[in-house]
């Protein structure tokens, strides 16, 4: 099994680290060319689904992280 971890940053993205297959709603690949990748939480990036530090200008704030 694959070591693969996930994790929420500050009031940032996931970072994803490990080796992943990441697929678009018509199950067509993503070429993923680094690790780790940064998936948006704000809903504001310009490269969904990967992040593009849009976070830091519209001031997105995280909920609580995981206990």
């Amino acid at each position: 099994m694959a070591d693969i971890r996930i994790k929420t940053l500050k009031d940032g993205p996931y970072e994803v680290k490990g080796a992943i297959q990441l697929v678009d709603a018509k199950r067509a690949d993503f070429k993923l060319s680094e690790d780790p990748i940064y998936l948006c939480r704000c809903g504001q990036s310009a490269n969904k689904p990967f992040c593009d530090g849009t976070h830091t200008k519209v001031g997105f704030k995280s909920e609580e992280p995981a206990r």
